[in-house]
């Protein structure tokens, strides 16, 4: 896992008091660490036959950088600078400078090239476009070309095939509306090794590599020794019978389903009116309606059993009672998070609000519910629990599909059946639950919960 960032600055300062490293040097690693990308994706052809490099650039120290990397591929690229703005900062200037002096030069269009680079603006632009920049903007997304972003791609607007981000990962880079935007995204050195460069965040970005699976080191043991989970079956049996069956398939010893009706359930699965009491875990919420009555769902509850919570549960008002658990995870995706977030008088906000700003109500909610595992789910899944944060970078379009979210509740559950903490649970469920979306080998949209269910045993 890496780590997150709300900013970058201020470890550049720390660069400068504590490492003895100026702007320039750090600006020259940015620098050649683009230009080793390229040549490393797009290796020189002869001197009879460049490839073409356009750099777009604007008046800061994004532009600067832009500059830098025009100066370190030059004669060995037919590269050149379509300028938006005349450079402006002491480094866009100061870069300008010395790539004139050896020749680079200047373009007044942009038109197809093998790369485009975009180092027009950085994480220092605020506000909004302006006519001109849109205008670009729209030109730099039509052009046909291999398209890099310098830091971050330009308000979010430019839709990168790579972002090539400096010293560290920004927040701002893991918000839902803007992964189209960023494409792959590589962290470059400035001079130190990250490990150096950083320091410790609360917030981290998970990689595909942390995923723990429940292998079975123990040799003597049985079915009880994996774990027993009870799903509460309600109106769409539908939804919990997956959230059983892939449990079953992750692991737990034992699945039961609790419910009222008589229903077919698959034979690997049992099925009860009460939780059984050799139980370990429980699961609530997967289309449970209103078959359960208060009464019954205080039974049900009636017990300090780790609980996975999704769906119904938060149109209930029994959540806030729910949320008093010690051991609980719980599976929002925006809608009901921000119901939620209403019911337990936090933020009275829209969805779009939201969105914007996914990591400070995380933040805020699990602040106020330090018990509470969080997995608020979207584009990037945010993973948290009191004052840790992880985020979940690896979901694919893939999942929009219902059904997708029991699967993830019974992957959830299984590993809270199985004896892991709420936390590790929840990461693990969710790198489980993206890393089999990657694995289907079919078109994205034939994706089902069925091929989930079915891909666990290739993990």
């Amino acid at each position: 896992m890496q780590n997150l960032f709300d900013e970058v600055a201020s470890l550049d300062v720390r660069c400068y008091k504590e490492f003895a490293l100026s702007e320039d040097i750090l600006m020259e690693h940015a620098a050649d660490g683009m230009a080793s990308f390229i040549r490393s994706k797009f290796p020189r052809l002869s001197s009879h036959s460049l490839r073409k490099i356009i750099i777009v650039c604007g008046s800061g120290n994004n532009c600067a950088d832009g500059i830098a990397l025009a100066r370190l591929l030059h004669l060995d690229y037919d590269v050149s600078i379509f300028y938006v703005k005349e450079p402006k900062s002491k480094m866009a200037l100061l870069q300008d400078k010395r790539a004139k002096s050896i020749g680079v030069k200047e373009c007044k269009k942009l038109e197809d090239c093998d790369v485009l680079v975009d180092a027009l603006v950085g994480t220092g632009f605020s506000g909004k476009l302006n006519d001109k920049l849109k205008k670009v903007m729209s030109k730099m997304n039509s052009v046909n070309a291999f398209k890099i972003a310098c830091d971050v791609p330009s308000a979010y607007q430019f839709r990168a095939d790579i972002t090539l981000t400096m010293g560290a990962l920004k927040k701002s880079m893991f918000l839902d509306e803007v992964k189209d935007a960023v494409g792959e995204i590589k962290v470059l050195d400035l001079g130190v090794a990250r490990d150096v460069y950083e320091k410790e965040s609360n917030w981290k970005v998970l990689d595909l590599d942390d995923l723990k699976l429940p292998y079975r080191d123990k040799k003597d043991s049985h079915k009880g020794s994996f774990g027993h989970l009870a799903v509460a079956c309600g109106d769409k049996s539908g939804a919990s019978t997956m959230s059983a069956l892939t449990a079953l398939k992750f692991g737990s010893g034992l699945v039961t389903l609790v419910g009222f009706k008589d229903i077919e359930i698959p034979h690997t699965i049992m099925s009860s009116h009460v939780v059984p009491k050799n139980a370990t875990a429980l699961a609530l919420g997967m289309g449970l309606g209103n078959e359960f009555n208060n009464i019954e769902l205080e039974k049900f509850l009636d017990n300090d059993l780790p609980l996975i919570g999704d769906a119904d549960i938060f149109n209930m008002s029994i959540i806030l009672e729910i949320l008093k658990r010690k051991n609980i995870v719980i599976t929002p995706h925006v809608k009901e998070f921000v119901r939620l977030l209403k019911m337990t008088d936090i933020a009275d906000i829209s969805v779009e609000e939201l969105q914007k700003n996914r990591f400070k109500y995380a933040e805020k909610f699990c602040k106020k519910f330090v018990y509470v595992t969080l997995v608020l789910k979207g584009a990037n899944v945010i993973i948290a629990k009191g004052n840790e944060f992880y985020i979940n970078p690896h979901g694919t379009s893939a999942l929009a599909k219902g059904g997708s979210g029991d699967v993830l509740s019974g992957l959830v559950g299984a590993l809270l059946a199985q004896g892991e903490s709420c936390l590790d649970a929840a990461i693990n469920a969710s790198l489980a639950h993206t890393e089999l979306a990657l694995n289907y080998d079919g078109a994205d949209f034939s994706l089902t919960p069925d091929d989930l269910i079915d891909g666990i045993k290739q993990l």
